[in-house]
Formats: C-alpha cells, sequence, structure tokens
C-alpha cells in the first residue's frame, strides 16, 4: 500500500549559519555597535538579548531576514514572553521540531474532515497516511498545503 508521512523539521545547521550571519550584523550595524547585543543558540532555543525593548524587537527582525533568506519557515518559532530588566532586556524562542500531539490530532481530524480516501494514523512526532491509490495521497499533500495549520509540514518517505 502506498503511503507517506507528514513531519515538521527544520535544518539545525541553516538556522546556526543564520544565527551566525544575525551576530555578523549586529556586530558591524551602527546603531547597535557596542551595545553587547547578541544572539545565543542551544540546541533548539534562541536566546535574543539586547539592552532595551526596542533594540530586542530590531534584533528579532534581523533574525527573521536571515532566517528567512535561508529558507527556514518562521512559523516553527514559538516565542516566549520577553523579560525586561533595568540594563538588559532578554526574550527566549524556541525552535519547534517535530509534531507534537496537539498538532498531529489536528492534522488527523482535517484529512478525516476532508473525506479523502486514507487512513492517517500518529506515529511519535510524524502522521503516517496509507492509501489504495497514488493519485489519492497525493490529494491528501495538496490538501494539507493548502490548510492553515500554522506549522510548516514536509511530506517524506513516499512510498508507493
Amino acid at each position: 500500500m502506498p503511503s507517506f508521512d507528514v513531519v515538521s523539521k527544520v535544518d539545525n545547521h541553516e538556522i546556526t549559519n543564520a544565527i551566525d550571519q544575525a551576530n555578523r550584523e549586529i556586530s558591524t550595524r551602527f546603531d547597535l555597535k557596542g551595545t553587547n547585543t547578541r544572539l545565543e543558540l542551544s540546541k533548539n532555543t534562541i536566546t535574543i538579548i539586547a539592552p532595551t525593548d526596542f533594540q530586542l524587537k530590531q534584533v528579532d527582525e534581523i533574525m527573521r531576514n536571515k532566517l528567512a533568506k535561508r529558507n527556514v519557515d518562521t512559523r516553527s518559532l514559538d516565542y516566549k514572553p520577553a523579560e525586561i530588566k533595568l540594563n538588559e532586556a532578554t526574550q527566549v524562542v524556541d525552535v519547534k521540531q517535530g509534531l507534537d500531539a496537539e498538532t498531529a490530532k489536528k492534522v488527523v481530524k482535517s484529512i478525516k474532515e476532508a473525506n479523502l480516501k486514507v487512513q492517517a494514523a500518529i506515529q511519535g512526532d510524524q502522521v503516517r497516511v496509507t492509501g489504495k491509490k497514488r493519485d489519492d495521497l497525493q490529494a491528501t499533500i495538496a490538501y494539507l498545503r493548502e490548510a492553515k495549520l500554522n506549522l510548516p509540514l514536509q511530506f517524506e518517505n513516499f512510498r508507493d
């Protein structure tokens, strides 16, 4: 039976490169030079550090532009509230990897509501879709691309 997997992955190497480029731009920008403004990356967490809330937003804009140029979907970023102190503002941004249980349930539910001739099953952090015909699977992929799920989806492991 033909099948494919619905996943949500972000290339960590591209994120590292984008953060490095953003830090280079921050260090050379006139309004941010010498202000101890920086981006720190650890595993799937990006920390934005700036002296003021306004500069925090500027650095966020730089980071988003660099990620977009490297084809990293910014919908996979999960922003935590900013912590603003007297001389420093920090904001933590989580990079979502994989489909969490709630999102996977939404994907399965939307496939079932579309009355497509396929079955969807949650397998860890991905959703496996199986069907009798290849055309049904391609219709499912087209349907999921049009769906508004607020998460970048990739379709891999297509088997005939």
